[in-house]
């Protein structure tokens, strides 16, 4: 039991003394997953909440899709992602395998569907009634729906949040496609399997206490937002 004491006690010393390797793991593991999440969120929001505003035959056949897709194994899209980017994949001349570049794909393909689904599922259910109002002040489809995202902005934050916290909590894609490459592509899911393999774990739980806390103040901020929505919409 000695070795997990003095795994605990240097660990606080790591993050205490501001150790360079351990911020330099934790700046690139913000840097991905933000990147990766910013990029799914531009991407998926504003598609899903005009999507959501428009009844079609197939609403049912898309959020079934998008759940599905939003169960979709981390390590199978680390593969997709690989084997795209693969030397003598359709991408490979672009030397993108085993760099943050990859990385942030990965994370990005991972968080789409959750973003979307949830995005599709909001807009179905409180973005229609603002669109029937936004109609009757004469607004057209696309201006309803920047109108739905603003006047949902504190859901939709939340949700953004949440698939940062997935993003940044994930190991199996990036460690796929970026090679956990010790100060390139290593983020903090990366190095805490690698140490851990290795039996060096005081640098594995100083990343496993940060992970932690970066996951209590996401959710934190979440119930906070979600709590000024329901004051809100009351």
């Amino acid at each position: 039991m000695d070795y997990i004491a003095n795994g605990f006690v240097e660990a606080i010393r790591i993050i205490l003394r501001f150790d360079g390797e351990f911020i330099d793991i934790v700046l690139r593991s913000i840097l991905v997953s933000f990147s990766a999440t910013l990029i799914a969120s531009a991407l998926a929001v504003p598609f899903f909440m005009f999507l959501g505003l428009v009844k079609f035959r197939g609403e049912s056949i898309v959020s079934r899709l998008l759940n599905t897709f939003m169960s979709t194994p981390s390590v199978a899209v680390g593969l997709v992602v690989m084997l795209l980017l693969a030397r003598r994949g359709p991408f490979g001349h672009l030397g993108l395998l085993f760099t943050i570049h990859a990385m942030i794909i990965a994370q990005t393909i991972l968080v789409f569907p959750l973003i979307s689904a949830m995005t599709y599922e909001l807009s179905k259910q409180s973005g229609r009634d603002i669109r029937k109002l936004g109609q009757v002040l004469g607004a057209g489809r696309l201006h309803a729906a920047f109108l739905a995202i603003r006047e949902l902005k504190e859901a939709l934050f939340i949700y953004v949040i949440t698939a940062f916290s997935r993003a940044i909590s994930e190991v199996g894609a990036v460690m796929m496609v970026g090679g956990n490459v010790t100060r390139q592509t290593n983020v903090m899911t990366t190095t805490i399997s690698r140490y851990n393999s290795m039996g060096e774990y005081e640098l594995a739980i100083a990343l496993g206490i940060l992970l932690l806390l970066i996951s209590c103040v996401i959710n934190w901020i979440a119930y906070a937002f979600k709590e000024k929505s329901m004051r809100h919409g009351n």
